[in-house]
């Protein structure tokens, strides 16, 4: 095996070894956060990334609104803002 070569492989290893521990996993993450935020429905509970609870009362395309708290205080967050979902109704 000529030394260029050599000197190559080892470079190469690692980046594969960083594709398949690092960029793969944070790539099929981020495609399963893009489908729950996709998938969300009026009545499901959610939890924004800023740590508010709510539950989805209306949904249009890039805006949701939530009822939050005892006092059913309404907030209009985009749907990026969602962090998880909490349950359904």
């Amino acid at each position: 095996m000529p030394a260029n070569l050599r000197g190559l492989l080892v470079p190469i290893v690692f980046l594969a070894i960083f594709y398949f521990f690092a960029i793969r996993p944070q790539k099929k993450r981020q495609d399963e956060i893009k489908e729950m935020r996709d998938t969300v429905k009026v009545g499901d509970k959610i939890i924004t990334i800023g740590g508010v609870y709510g539950k989805i009362i209306n949904i249009k395309d890039e805006t949701i609104t939530i009822e939050a708290g005892t006092d059913r205080i309404k907030l209009e967050i985009t749907r990026w803002a969602i962090g998880s979902t909490v349950g359904k109704e």
